[in-house]
């Protein structure tokens, strides 16, 4: 996910000839004036990036991954979870990101507004593009912690595996990288576990 430039900004103006604020100083308002086109944009402490629409692969993997979640929660009713593109505020943080998956338990549906969500996930999933992988394993890896998400899971469609990992404190520790063969294991959703040659095809 590469980040716009202001001369890349300045061509999204709209005809009432909106300026697009310098990188650092994006808010939520600004990232709504935004067009909506094949893009996908998010804005991290002022900062907007920008990525294409993800492959068929990232799509196929999310879509595998929420069918066995939605069959996990159908039993053990305990939240809900929510799939990209959807508006993600972490306060002071992200205004918005957008992860390609995320649970919310019961207790905290509050945080699901009209049009976005405003608040803290107790799990995100993020699935890397071979564009630019550091966006997911860096910066938003470090937001997620900081905001206090308690369970981070990075899946690698190339190299079919799922790394999972677990807030200790304010810092994410791992919890373990799984191959195509292994069966995937969460504090978050308790029992859940899933092959992770299921979600991550040949």
């Amino acid at each position: 996910m590469a980040v716009k430039t202001i001369a890349q900004q300045s061509t999204k103006a709209s005809p009432a000839r909106y300026w697009p604020p310098s990188q650092g100083k994006w808010t939520y308002d600004d990232y709504a004036r935004l067009p909506d086109n094949d893009m996908r944009y998010e804005v991290i402490e002022g900062e907007l990036y920008m990525s294409p629409a993800p492959r068929p692969k990232h799509q196929e993997v999310i879509a595998l991954l929420y069918g066995y979640l939605w069959e996990y929660l159908k039993d053990k009713p305990i939240g809900k979870v929510f799939f990209s593109p959807i508006d993600l505020i972490l306060p002071d943080l992200a205004t918005p990101v957008q992860p390609d998956l995320l649970f919310i338990p019961n207790e905290r549906l509050d945080i699901v507004q009209e049009n976005f969500i405003e608040g803290v996930p107790d799990l995100i999933v993020e699935v890397l593009s071979p564009s630019n992988p550091s966006h997911d394993r860096n910066t938003k890896f470090k937001i997620y912690a900081r905001a206090g998400v308690q369970e981070y899971w990075i899946i690698d469609p190339d190299a079919r595996t799922v790394e999972i990992n677990v807030l200790r404190g304010q810092a994410y520790a791992s919890a373990g990288v799984f191959g195509p063969d292994d069966q995937t294991s969460s504090e978050t959703l308790v029992d859940f576990s899933v092959l992770v040659s299921d979600i991550c095809p040949a």
